[in-house]
């Protein structure tokens, strides 16, 4: 695929976060420069924004947001920055947590201070979509657990992913789904081959994959307009380009049960080589998020350029098929209840 330079100056001229992963997956740059410019994210822009709104007990906090919910989500956005968890100011910030917030569930899950006791931080707490985010903080951070690993194996369903509302669900949850399997891949990304742990993944990338990312395998309608809307930060939420982003991550061989949702991104694509925003779930984010819904987005054109750039470079022969006009099936329909009461799409 060839990349319009203007589109890839506009990404260079950004937070260093946005810079070094441009230059590593859509330049031929130096390792060299790539480190350089990557050093750059603790001390810069977003990373450093991030760094500085942490509480001195290791939790970010914004409003009435439950501690739990702030202090996810903005870890989430802090490992999406690439930031280098060796870096001293990293391994200190990480460290509070580690050493004064405990999930404990008095009344309701919630991190509070380590003396009321609980779970350590990087070992999750009960919902598999909130422990799938956990073990990916931990395995990109330094603390790959092993007991939070095993516990989210065991809760797989038979059809491949996972329900936070299992076991009374008995079918998974696109949501849930992707946040184990980003886990579960930066905890081996984390300690190395892991059969175990490979096998699950590879069969919750087959229960997505059998759905064209975006379908009821039943009936071919598309589950949630939702899923087609490119968003960012995502939160817990599923959409196209995520799963699709970590499909590249994971290395998975791109097949014809991609294309549709390739097929998507790239008619997305604005006339200016740029993504658009379409939804922003920042509410929870000790910081205000700088891009907004119908703007230009330098997070989602990163994203679906270097999905475009894997799947045509390992699949040049692909030809991208247009979407079938399957109706929409919005939330509600065939639903299972998700993280902390929101209610999840299904797939049957």
């Amino acid at each position: 695929m060839s990349v319009a330079s203007p589109t890839i100056n506009w990404l260079l001229d950004s937070d260093p976060a946005i810079r070094w992963q441009t230059l590593r997956d859509l330049t031929d740059a130096s390792p060299a420069a790539i480190a350089i410019e990557r050093a750059r994210v603790p001390r810069e822009g977003l990373g450093a924004k991030i760094l500085s709104r942490q509480e001195p007990d290791g939790s970010w906090r914004w409003a009435e947001e439950p501690v739990w919910r702030s202090t996810l989500f903005t870890m989430q956005l802090l490992r999406a920055t690439g930031i280098d968890a060796t870096d001293p100011i990293v391994k200190s910030t990480v460290s509070r947590p580690v050493t004064n917030l405990r999930w404990s569930d008095h009344e309701f899950w919630d991190l509070r201070p380590a003396e009321l006791g609980g779970n350590p931080f990087f070992e999750g707490e009960v919902e598999p979509c909130i422990n799938g985010g956990v073990l990916a903080l931990g395995a990109s951070f330094g603390h790959p657990n092993e007991n939070l690993v095993r516990r989210l194996i065991s809760e797989q369903l038979e059809d491949g992913g996972w329900n936070c509302e299992a076991p009374e669900s008995t079918r998974s949850s696109f949501n849930t789904t992707i946040c184990v399997l980003e886990g579960l891949l930066e905890y081996e990304h984390a300690i190395g081959s892991a059969p175990e742990v490979t096998a699950a993944r590879r069969r919750g990338e087959e229960y997505l994959l059998e759905r064209s990312l975006f379908r009821r395998r039943s009936t071919g309608e598309i589950v949630d307009s939702e899923f087609l809307a490119l968003a960012y930060p995502p939160s817990y939420h599923y959409d196209i380009l995520r799963a699709l982003d970590y499909l590249r991550a994971a290395d998975v061989q791109p097949d014809s049960r991609m294309s549709e949702a390739i097929h998507l991104i790239e008619s997305k694509r604005q006339p200016d080589g740029r993504w658009r925003l379409d939804r922003a779930y920042d509410e929870a984010l000790a910081l205000p998020f700088d891009e907004s819904p119908g703007e230009p987005s330098r997070w989602n054109t990163l994203r679906a350029l270097r999905v475009l750039r894997w799947y045509q470079q390992i699949s040049p022969q692909s030809r991208l098929r247009p979407v079938s006009p399957f109706s929409y099936v919005g939330q509600g329909h065939e639903d299972g209840e998700g993280e902390k009461g929101q209610a999840w799409p299904e797939q049957a």
